[in-house]
């Protein structure tokens, strides 16, 4: 499998790919075209349409659980399934919501929209104020980050008419009234970042050009972006403003719709959330102030009005371990919600201030093993009576939506997800391997019990940006990997936040290698331990993980079967120019300063492929739609292995954005597209299944 000879560009470092970057060019498109051609042709069929039907039925049940949001006491939901594939945006009521089959109400079919307007548009959120039927409705072409914002009547279910209209771009908008919006946006001369985020904060008002709105707010070219948004939380109005330096590093303000008039005295890292009078801080480093030091990662509290008084006497809500650690906050009823990870088992605490301090409890009813997110029910905190919906799960379990009401003891079951693979012969166990420096790296292994020696594994990960992976229950893996008699594993790579920022800083920036090495760690554990050998592990990873499974390629190609790469960077020298690469400096590092250049490159795969190596076969598939992660890097990648001689696949269908698809059917296609590849070049035929 080669590719044709093309015309070559030459790039800083004599790129002879670079045509691939054009992400519409006729030759890139018909290179495109013709790898699409061969992958569906080797691993298509009718094996891959029997699957991909199975798992897009799994994905459209009716009797799947609809997530909600409140907001002005009605429920609301996107609901996608096969006869609306791209979803009805609807909504009910909270009594009505606790019946088995509850009556909804279309606000919109996006089907019928993007029918109606031949545009292939995707439900891409809104936002509203507290107290109007108006909301400002976010539309996506193909699943882009870009989207359309155009005024919306609830109450009408229609579009207004001469209302608020915004063409595609990187935006976001709040309310400050019925005819004021703070928007923050890409579009236009001069108001993009270099990541392609909004540079400015514009005060646009109804009736006036988008073009003659003023800047109040605004950053310079080479931060990350800005946004800013109104806190409903106070009786009079404040605005809360945000210059994004890069993914990690925050400058807050507050002001009105004048501008920034006092910017809190805080470090960069530190993340933060208000309400009312109290404000809530974890920072990303030891920080030393007023005579106090906290750790890294300590939550803590105090008044606003106090701390802007310059009081720097803060309450200590959360202490962190080695292995236990915040993994996010929220308020809700003027509640302060801990969500935490205690050697990666979930506890969450509230925290309530009052003018004689603060209390804590732990919310009960809860399970202590699994996975169990937290969330406020409603959208606008100020319309919040301390509601919370919990969501429970774990490899084998489905999902169980439940109503945490703020006086009542123990959580009330809303919905229940339907078990939707066979998992009776399954167990899910818990191990750790010993990565290359002696750090113990989880995993959670899932599948039939005991040790064969020959098992055909699914590896995942991600490791990066504090993200901290969870075992969720996978209909996908479940009903056409572990029914049929395989084992996935899922490791808990360094570069995540399971433990909190240190966790996070070991496989950021130059310690990125180690992330891979803790993966390469957990491959080489199962066949240590017996589970299998390394010609039957099959691992994927996307976007962050596509750098982490090209490593897998060209560091550690013998301790894998076959390799899965999905959405991915992997050209580290050029990352930055392309979309929304500069956001990402921070995590990896800048290649245009020789000195970080000298890490990047020992992870940029795109680099350290070599010619003469026993690499295993590898797919790598993106989406044309994706405006984060640039399908030049798969494209490159694929097109580079194939003239080196390896065997190396490529697939990219035309929409999905940054992630599988546009609706349930092409989400399970790509799917399944990987799993047919993996389980063909691991040996492990339907047969066996």
């Amino acid at each position: 499998m080669r590719v044709d000879d093309r015309p070559t560009l030459q790039a800083p470092d004599d790129d002879p790919w670079l045509w691939l970057e054009d992400i519409e060019g006729r030759q890139a498109l018909d290179f495109v075209e013709r790898q699409n051609q061969l992958t569906l042709s080797a691993f298509g069929g009718t094996a891959y349409e029997r699957d991909r039907d199975i798992l897009a039925a799994i994905y459209d049940r009716p009797d799947n659980i609809p997530y909600v949001r409140r907001r002005g006491g009605w429920l609301y939901n996107l609901w996608k399934d096969a006869d609306h594939p791209r979803g009805l945006w609807r909504r009910t009521t909270l009594p009505e919501f606790r019946k088995p089959e509850p009556s909804w109400e279309i606000l919109l079919d996006i089907d019928e929209l993007a029918a109606t307007e031949g545009k292939d548009w995707l439900f891409s959120g809104t936002s509203s104020r507290p107290g109007s039927a108006r909301v400002m409705l976010g539309l996506s072409r193909g699943g882009s980050d870009a989207v359309t914002l155009r005024e919306f009547d609830t109450d009408t279910r229609s579009f207004v008419a001469d209302g608020f209209l915004l063409p595609e771009a990187k935006s976001s908008a709040d309310w400050v009234d019925d005819d004021t919006l703070l928007l923050s946006s890409a579009l236009g001369e001069g108001m993009a970042t270099a990541s392609g985020y909004a540079r400015t904060v514009r005060l646009w008002r109804r009736g006036s050009s988008v073009d003659q709105a003023p800047v109040i707010f605004e950053t310079t070219a080479d931060h990350m972006r800005v946004y800013s948004y109104v806190d409903d939380t106070v009786p009079a109005q404040r605005i809360w403003f945000i210059d994004q330096s890069d993914f990690f590093n925050f400058r807050t303000s507050i002001g009105t719709t004048a501008g920034a008039t006092t910017k809190l005295d805080l470090p960069s890292n530190i993340w933060m959330q208000t309400h009312g009078d109290w404000l809530s801080v974890k920072p990303r480093a030891t920080w030393s102030v007023a005579g106090h030091t906290y750790e890294a990662d300590a939550m803590l509290g105090i008044s606003l009005s106090a701390f802007l008084a310059g009081s720097r006497e803060f309450t200590v809500l959360f202490e962190p371990e080695p292995r236990r650690a915040v993994q996010g906050f929220f308020w809700t009823g003027g509640k302060l919600v801990l969500s935490i990870l205690d050697e990666l088992q979930p506890v969450f605490e509230v925290c309530t201030p009052s003018a004689s301090g603060w209390s804590r409890q732990r919310v009960e009813g809860l399970p202590g093993i699994g996975v169990v997110d937290v969330w406020s029910l409603d959208h606008h905190e100020s319309e919040s009576n301390g509601d919370m919906l919990a969501n429970v799960q774990d490899p084998l379990t489905p999902p169980s939506l439940m109503l945490i009401e703020r006086d009542v003891a123990s959580p009330a079951v809303l919905k229940q997800a339907p078990r939707t693979f066979a998992a009776d012969a399954l167990v899910v166990t818990q191990h750790e391997a010993i990565s290359i420096d002696g750090e113990r790296i989880p995993y959670v292994q899932t599948g039939p019990a005991g040790e064969t020696g020959d098992a055909p594994v699914y590896m995942s990960a991600y490791g990066g940006f504090g993200a901290s992976v969870k075992p969720y229950y996978n209909a996908s893996l479940g009903k056409l990997w572990l029914e049929r008699g395989g084992t996935t594993v899922q490791a808990n790579l360094r570069g995540g936040g399971e433990f909190g920022t240190r966790w996070h800083d070991a496989g950021r920036l130059a310690g990125k290698k180690l992330s891979h090495d803790d993966f390469a760690a957990v491959a080489a554990d199962l066949v240590r331990r017996g589970v299998t050998s390394a010609k039957r592990i099959a691992a994927q990873g996307g976007s962050n993980g596509g750098i982490l499974i090209t490593n897998m390629l060209v560091r550690y190609p013998e301790r894998f079967g076959a390799l899965f790469c999905t959405i991915p960077l992997i050209d580290m020298r050029r990352y930055t120019k392309l979309l929304a690469g500069a956001s990402w400096i921070a995590e990896y590092g800048d290649p245009d300063k020789p000195e970080e250049w000298e890490w990047l490159k020992t992870y940029s795969a795109y680099h350290n492929v070599k010619t003469g190596q026993a690499y295993p076969p590898i797919l790598i598939a993106t989406t044309r739609r994706d405006d984060r992660v640039h399908p030049g890097h798969a494209r490159k990648m694929a097109a580079k292995l194939q003239a080196m001689g390896y065997e190396a696949w490529f697939y990219e269908p035309a929409a999905g954005g940054h992630g599988y698809g546009k609706d349930n059917k092409e989400r399970a296609g790509f799917e399944v597209l990987g799993y047919r590849f993996l389980k063909d070049k691991i040996g492990w035929r339907d047969s066996e299944c």
